[in-house]
């Protein structure tokens, strides 16, 4: 009941996608996601060429079902997207930024671009750019958000914008009801992050899934301020004691903001963690956890539990086929 027509164009059983949230996903989760009938995602735009293509062999041996790479087109993706072609990866997503220089090259190795957008303009220019498939990404999302504009606004929008390409809706989708929400607006699968944060294969420090599990739906923010590392890039976190202090100081600007210099951590290697460093807690890190960036979309509200990866893609796809089954009946 719930495949879409971009279901069978991707090789997917059901119309979920584990979002690449860099810093939290690897082939664990990816696997997870691909062998539950989802699309898996890793998240590679910062990743050395070994680490990318280690990455990928580590997830192709583990399943045969499909998953995508993510590229963040605020760098230069040239040699990472070479690797990630020679490996095979076919389905590649593109963000933040024009991904036209890109395209021809995926298309002309037989690949799919997905490409993340923030409005129905934009997501214009990237079909006629020769983009396959828009994510249309809400401002209620966690991580990195490209654009201003509610979910409930945008999908349709953009749906309506460029049929029959398909949509995948990002952005406050947390579970079945959310699913079944976007495929209601027109979307043809649901981009979903969150959620997979707080699963057992998720590479989330055990202190950020307990911030997580906490969290009301009021508990983030849309902010720049944890910008060392990608400055000058809106995200949205969990509000913390980093974000307080720089609320209680008058929000100054970078180079007068409090504890700024501040080393709050160390990853394993014994490098120092900065606070309003871009990169949230992965299981290894030590620190001040709790003071670190902890992206998270406004559906954390909906984030009760910590489960297997595999379990939230289908329970996420039996409530939604129930909620759209009830919806009919009425």
């Amino acid at each position: 009941m719930l495949r879409t027509a971009l279901c069978e164009r991707l090789g997917i059983d059901l119309p979920i996608v584990q979002a690449p949230m860099g810093g939290a996903v690897g082939p664990d989760i990816a696997v997870a996601a691909a062998e539950a009938g989802g699309l898996g995602m890793l998240a590679l735009a910062w990743s050395s060429p070994d680490a990318v293509r280690a990455a990928i062999r580590a997830t192709k041996r583990r399943t045969e079902r499909p998953f995508g790479v993510n590229l963040v087109l605020d760098a230069p993706q040239d040699e990472r997207l070479a690797i990630v072609l020679d490996e095979g990866v076919r389905i590649v997503s593109l963000f933040w930024g024009d991904p036209s220089p890109y395209i021809a090259r995926i298309h002309d190795r037989g690949g799919l671009v997905m490409h993340t957008v923030a409005s129905a303009a934009e997501a214009k220019r990237s079909v006629a750019a020769g983009a396959d498939v828009i994510v249309a990404q809400g401002w209620e999302a966690g991580g990195h958000v490209w654009g201003e504009v509610a979910t409930l606004a945008l999908v349709p929008a953009v749906v309506d914008a460029v049929a029959p390409v398909p949509v995948i809706a990002a952005g406050g989708i947390a579970d079945g009801r959310g699913l079944a929400a976007v495929l209601a607006l027109g979307a043809s699968a649901a981009w979903i992050g969150t959620r997979f944060l707080a699963t057992v294969e998720a590479e989330s420090h055990p202190r950020y899934r307990e911030l997580l599990l906490a969290a009301a739906e009021t508990a983030t923010v849309h902010t720049e301020l944890f910008d060392i590392g990608w400055p000058d890039a809106p995200h949205r976190v969990l509000r913390n004691a980093t974000y307080d202090a720089w609320v209680a100081a008058g929000r100054p600007s970078a180079g007068g903001r409090p504890g700024e210099g501040e080393a709050i951590g160390r990853y394993p290697d014994g490098r120092p963690i900065l606070r309003y460093d871009v990169e949230s807690p992965k299981a290894n890190t030590r620190g001040d956890l709790d003071a670190m960036c902890l992206y998270a979309g406004q559906g954390v509200g909906l984030v009760r539990d910590v489960r297997p990866a595999g379990d939230v893609v289908r329970s996420i796809a039996a409530e939604a086929a129930a909620v759209l089954a009830r919806l009919g009946r009425g």
